[in-house]
C-alpha cells in the first residue's frame, strides 16, 4: 500500500507547481519573535507565488481559532487539536501523518521550529532560529527540554531543507549537526511599514523589548541602569516591554540597594505591535543586551524608525545591528551603563545612530526573504522527489 501510493505521488507531481502548508500556529495568539517571523513570512510568500502554486495555512489549538483571512490569498486548515497533544504525538512518535490529520497533500510542509511536520509524501522544511535550547536547555520551557534537546539534530538531518534566520544561526548549524551549507536558507525578518519617527529627543525612557527570559539578561540591565540612576536621578524610567519569564523581584534583587529604584522600573508585559510601535516611538534608546540571539526582531524596529539601539556582541546581533549601533559586552555591568549615558548625553552620537540604523534596516525586505524561501520549497521539493525515486 504504502509503495502504491508512493508512485501515485511522483505520477501526480508538477515540477511546475508547488503547494505548500505553512504551520501558522507561532503566530496563532500572542505573536512574539517566532509569531511575527511566521506572519510576515507568510503574508510575503502568498503576495510572490505563481498563479498555479498555493499556499496553506495549518493551526491547531483546542480553545483558539484562527481568524478568518489572517493571511490574504492563503488558504486555512484549523483543526481543533489541543497543542501539546498534537506536539507531543509528533515530536515523539512522528504521527499522526499531516495528509491524515487534514485530508491535504502538499507538495512542501513547513515547520517553524527545528522538529519535522510528519508526512508521507510532502518535502518536509524545519525553521531552526537558534541553537540556545542546545547550550542552555534549563533556561528552556518544559516541552522545549523534553524534545528539541534529544530531537533536533536528528530531525534536522532528515529535512529537506533548513531555513535560518540569520548567517550566525547557519554556520551554526552546518557545524553542530554536520550538515551541508547548501541545504540551509537564510531568511532574514524584514522591517515594519514604519516611517521614521521625529527625534523626541532623550527625555523618554530607556526600553527593553522582547520576552523576559534568561538569555535576554535583563537582570544585568536593571544592574547598570541602577548604577546610572544612583549619579544621575534625572535619567529616564527604564521600561521593560515583554512576557515575564522570570519574577519581577528577582529581577530586581541584584540592584535592589539603590533607593527608589523600583520606581523607576516598569513592566509593561507583552505588547502587540500597535504598542511597540509606540514604545519605540517615545523612548531614547533600544537596549538589548542577549547572551545569545537567532536574529533580534527588536532592533529591526527600532532602527526602521531611527530610535538609537545598544545590542550585545553576540550571536547575530552584530550582524543585524552592524555599525548602526553601540555593540557592547553583555555581562560587562560597567560598559552597558556607559553606553546608555552616552546615548543620553551625546546629541551628535543619538542622531547619528538614527539616521543610520533607518539606512541599516532598509537592507531587511520581507520579498526579498519571502523570494529565498519560495526557492528553498522548490529545492527541497526537488530533492524529496529524487530521494523517493
Amino acid at each position: 500500500m504504502k509503495a502504491k501510493g508512493l508512485a501515485l505521488s511522483l505520477l501526480c507531481y508538477d515540477p511546475a507547481r508547488v503547494d505548500i502548508l505553512i504551520d501558522y500556529r507561532p503566530a496563532l495568539r500572542q505573536r512574539t519573535g517566532v509569531g511575527q517571523y511566521v506572519h510576515g513570512l507568510a503574508t510575503s510568500l502568498a503576495a510572490r507565488l505563481d498563479a498555479h502554486d498555493s499556499l496553506t495555512l495549518f493551526s491547531s489549538s483546542w480553545k483558539d481559532r484562527l481568524p478568518a483571512s489572517v493571511v490574504p490569498d492563503a488558504k486555512q486548515i484549523d483543526a481543533r487539536v489541543p497543542v501539546r497533544l498534537l506536539n507531543l504525538a509528533w515530536h515523539r512518535l512522528e504521527w499522526p501523518p499531516i495528509e491524515f490529520l487534514t485530508a491535504h497533500h502538499p507538495d512542501v510542509v513547513h515547520s517553524l521550529h527545528p522538529l519535522l511536520i510528519p508526512s508521507r509524501s510532502a518535502a518536509r522544511v524545519v525553521t531552526v532560529p537558534d541553537l540556545y535550547f542546545l547550550d542552555r536547555p534549563e533556561h528552556t520551557a518544559a516541552e522545549i527540554r523534553r524534545d528539541y534537546s534529544s530531537l533536533a539534530e536528528s530531525h534536522v538531518r532528515r529535512a529537506d531543507g533548513v531555513v535560518v534566520i540569520s548567517r550566525y544561526t547557519g554556520r551554526q548549524v552546518a557545524q553542530r549537526f554536520e550538515i551541508s551549507p547548501d541545504r540551509i536558507t537564510v531568511c532574514y525578518p524584514g522591517k515594519p511599514s514604519w516611517s521614521r519617527r521625529p527625534d523626541p529627543g532623550v527625555s523618554g525612557p530607556v526600553l527593553f523589548l522582547g520576552t523576559v527570559e534568561p538569555r535576554k539578561n535583563v537582570a544585568r540591565l536593571i544592574e547598570a541602569y541602577a548604577a546610572i540612576l544612583d549619579r544621575r536621578p534625572d535619567t529616564p524610567d527604564l521600561v521593560i516591554a515583554g512576557r515575564l519569564d522570570i519574577p519581577r523581584e528577582e529581577l530586581l534583587s541584584r540592584a535592589s540597594a539603590v533607593v527608589g529604584l523600583s520606581a523607576r522600573v516598569s513592566f509593561a508585559g507583552y505588547v502587540d505591535e500597535a504598542e511597540r510601535k509606540r514604545l519605540l516611538s517615545t523612548a531614547s534608546m533600544l537596549v538589548l543586551p542577549s547572551l545569545d540571539e537567532g536574529f533580534g526582531i527588536p532592533a529591526l524596529e527600532a532602527m526602521t524608525i531611527g530610535l538609537p539601539v545598544i545590542a550585545s556582541n553576540r550571536g547575530a546581533l552584530p550582524e543585524v545591528v552592524g555599525d548602526a549601533g553601540i555593540l557592547i559586552e553583555p555581562e560587562d555591568v560597567r560598559g552597558l551603563a556607559a553606553a546608555i549615558e552616552r546615548v543620553l548625553t551625546d546629541d551628535y552620537l543619538r542622531r547619528s545612530l538614527s539616521a543610520k540604523g533607518v539606512e541599516r534596516a532598509d537592507q531587511f525586505s520581507w520579498g526579498a526573504s519571502a523570494e529565498a524561501l519560495y526557492g528553498a520549497y522548490r529545492a527541497a521539493s526537488s530533492r524529496r522527489q529524487r530521494s523517493a525515486r
